[in-house]
């Protein structure tokens, strides 16, 4: 019994240092190992947020990069979205009194730009962060609608990276 584990504790070790290894090549499967690693550590995301991140990842192994975008949004939207519903819709009254909300589905059925910018004045994001916000929803916009924008590997990852990054950060927030 101690022998197997040592197996598999072996295989696992080597794995990882394969991916390690491989990962830092461009055209590298393995690359997409790295970013699994950087997904662990945002924890505290709802069922649905993890399934579209995760989707976003699988998209990216099978080399969907325009679709990867797609999803990968749609798990840090669905973030924001829930954020700012986490109070009530308190703070989000305070700032758009005229949107009608009861419900986190009533939040989305606003244009996301909409949405980031009600994200920066209810301070859940600063206004640099709320522009860069806004580039990340044209690139994702331009890969769920036709254009000519055709990421690669290096381009996806990087897109990926960067929401977890501000999700992360959003959440360390004290909000609301």
């Amino acid at each position: 019994m101690q022998a197997i584990r040592q197996i598999i504790d072996r295989a696992r070790a080597f794995e990882r240092d394969a991916h390690g290894i491989l990962g830092v090549h461009e055209a590298s499967k393995s690359r997409v190992v790295l970013l699994e690693e950087t997904y662990n550590r945002v924890a505290g995301l709802s069922l649905k947020q993890d399934e579209l991140f995760r989707e976003a990842l699988s998209c990216t192994e099978n080399a969907l990069f325009r679709a990867a975008h797609v999803m990968a949004w749609a798990g840090f939207i669905d973030f924001v979205e829930e954020k700012l519903a986490s109070d009530g819709f308190v703070r989000l009254r305070q700032v758009r009194p005229n949107w009608t909300l009861t419900t986190v589905e009533d939040v989305r059925e606003y244009p996301e730009y909409q949405i980031i910018d009600a994200a920066q004045v209810t301070r859940l994001c600063s206004k640099p962060e709320r522009k860069a916000l806004h580039g990340l929803l044209s690139q994702r916009n331009e890969c769920a609608h036709p254009s000519s924008y055709d990421p690669g590997l290096n381009e996806t990852l990087g897109y990926i990276s960067q929401l977890l990054q501000r999700l992360e950060a959003m959440k360390q927030r004290k909000y609301p």
